[in-house]
């Protein structure tokens, strides 16, 4: 048994599996006789912040930490480490961006509250998106594998701006210049070539407190952070201190922070809500975004460029199969559920905007993997 468990968490799709799980699990204690006390926790206070608050302003900075550690390795020596690889999956991230935006405002021009969420449908949630891919197997080829990474990290890296520039409240200018000179003291020590863990842990919850009073969302104090932390060291028999980070926090974000945060934000309650609401702008908006606006922003952008001569196919992959990763994009779970959460107050808004999450999720990731299920497919070796 014991065996069986350690292969399940060492496997691809395990993230995306637990994940689901969680926000089941949230969906039916919302739903169930338990609801009462499940909102009461998540509203109780504990060292003048809601367990909420708590969840999505700290455990989610752990997130942003991770997720800030692998954009800036795969920039500088991975996947993106020069421009020629950062082209395709940047201009796809870029229509994947767009477009889901595009549809959300059609649908909402008409209101200024809900416009707020036009960011919502345009984040990918790398986690369940691999998740799916992983299941495929063999089905398909590993340059795709690679192109959705990219793609998902630039797409992160582009909310993450998003996020600093929409969805920040109003400025207290001392604290966001104790953050700065936190962040650059941060930096000092990268540039001495500091590499003990211990000070850049102290600095950077120094940082995400200055950051959460200056009035900027306080998960950027986790990317800021992250790009702060030493990748190259003149030891080669040292391990870089970005990959330590990386790698200790790796199981921790993918096993409990996301799904802790997928159990406290997906939890909505169904009672006095009816057929009507999936005619709602904010839920069609949204719905529309992840289902169509990624899948035609994503696949659109690279039909095009690949016509124009300016990129190529992922090596060994047919046109179909890239359709299919373009529909995957369109899951925007753990992401889109965090923007919603900024972008609206209401919560009647924010539990349609849950709907339509999970709506569009849903059909963007079933419909993507049976694209790809069912996609010819050639079974090739990739070279390095």
């Amino acid at each position: 048994m014991r065996d069986k468990l350690a292969h399940f968490f060492s496997s691809e799709p395990a993230a995306g599996i637990v994940l689901m799980i969680a926000a089941m699990l949230g969906i039916v204690a919302a739903n169930s006789p338990v609801s009462e006390h499940y909102f009461s926790m998540l509203g109780s206070y504990v060292a003048g912040l809601s367990v909420s608050h708590w969840i999505n302003d700290g455990l989610m900075a752990v997130f942003f930490l991770f997720v800030g550690l692998e954009v800036k390795r795969e920039l500088l020596q991975g996947e993106l480490d020069t421009n020629a690889k950062r082209i395709l999956p940047g201009l796809a991230a870029l229509g994947g961006l767009m477009m889901p935006a595009l549809f959300y405002v059609l649908f909402n021009s008409g209101n200024p509250e809900t416009l707020k969420g036009w960011a919502v449908p345009a984040a990918t949630d790398i986690a369940f998106a691999l998740g799916v891919l992983a299941l495929l197997g063999s089905r398909v080829p590993v340059s795709l594998k690679i192109f959705l990474t990219a793609l998902a990290i630039m797409d992160d890296l582009a909310v993450i701006v998003i996020i600093a520039l929409f969805y920040s409240s109003s400025i207290s200018f001392i604290y966001l210049a104790l953050a700065a000179a936190t962040l650059a003291v941060l930096f000092f020590l990268n540039k001495k070539g500091i590499l003990k863990s211990l000070p850049y842990l102290l600095l950077g919850v120094l940082l995400w407190f200055f950051v959460l009073k200056s009035g900027l969302h306080a998960t950027l104090a986790g990317v800021l952070l992250a790009f702060a932390i030493p990748l190259r060291v003149q030891d080669s028999v040292q391990e870089a201190p970005l990959l330590k980070w990386e790698h200790a926090l790796e199981n921790p974000v993918a096993f409990f922070v996301v799904p802790v945060f997928g159990f406290a934000n997906a939890g909505v309650s169904f009672a006095g809500l009816d057929g009507s609401v999936l005619f709602d702008p904010v839920v069609m908006g949204i719905f529309a975004g992840l289902f169509l606006g990624k899948q035609l922003g994503v696949f659109g952008v690279v039909w095009a460029t690949v016509k124009l001569g300016w990129t190529e196919l992922p090596e060994g992959a047919s046109w179909l199969q890239v359709y299919g990763v373009a529909l995957l994009c369109g899951i925007g779970f753990t992401m889109s559920l965090f923007i919603s959460l900024l972008a609206f107050v209401d919560p009647t808004i924010q539990d349609y905007s849950k709907v339509g999450v999970f709506l569009g999720s849903l059909f963007a990731g079933v419909l993507g993997y049976l694209v790809l299920k069912f996609a010819p497919f050639e079974r090739i070796k990739i070279k390095y």
